[in-house]
């Protein structure tokens, strides 16, 4: 057992499925490959990197737009997916990673290691807000597809309070690396398209 990876080839084949439905025009297989290459950047940087790439394939296995638990039942799944391949705490760390991507705020661990990899874990999924302008343009694109069913002015509102709330924090990335590396560009990405929703249409 010790000697298996975590997310071994049929659960990255039955994950994948998931992630290839064709109302997921962000949350798909493109976001999570994205997450593994940072994963595999800061790997050095990480306790437990296996962990951290289980979290990163679980995180958004389940992904409705009308759903308001969709981080709850992807924990979920993780947890009956992945019992019995390691220990409890380390499956309750897996667990609480994939919980925290509902607000962004970062869980309380038992350990500084286990802080640092949801740190990273944290930051990996919020890094497309520092990416390029057009990298971002065309997330804001995705993500406003994945909400086709909401009409525009509740649209505005909604993703403008989203908006509104990562700019307001006194930083946006948990760890120093990804504040130095995504967070000027993630800023001016944030108040350009907050500037775009408030104009009249």
């Amino acid at each position: 057992m010790e000697n298996e990876p975590l997310i071994d080839t049929a659960l990255k084949t039955e994950l994948s499925a998931l992630y290839k439905a064709e109302d997921r025009h962000y949350h798909n297989l493109a976001h999570i490959e994205a997450m593994l290459a940072l994963a595999t950047d800061y790997r050095a940087s990480l306790g437990d990197p296996e962990a951290v790439e289980a979290a990163i394939w679980f995180h958004d296995a389940i992904y409705d737009s009308k759903a308001k638990d969709n981080e709850a039942r992807s924990a979920a799944l993780a947890e009956k997916e992945l019992v019995g391949r390691m220990d409890a705490g380390r499956l309750g760390r897996i667990s609480a990673m994939i919980l925290a991507t509902a607000t962004h705020e970062l869980p309380r661990f038992d350990d500084a290691a286990a802080t640092r990899d949801g740190s990273l874990f944290l930051d990996m999924d919020l890094s497309i807000l520092g990416a390029a302008p057009d990298a971002f343009d065309a997330y804001e694109r995705a993500v406003r597809s994945e909400y086709g069913w909401v009409e525009e002015p509740m649209w505005r509102a909604g993703r403008g309070a989203v908006l509104t709330g990562f700019l307001a924090r006194p930083h946006i990335f948990h760890t120093q690396e990804f504040r130095q590396r995504f967070e000027p560009q993630a800023r001016l990405n944030l108040a350009r398209s907050l500037a775009a929703l408030q104009k009249p249409s």
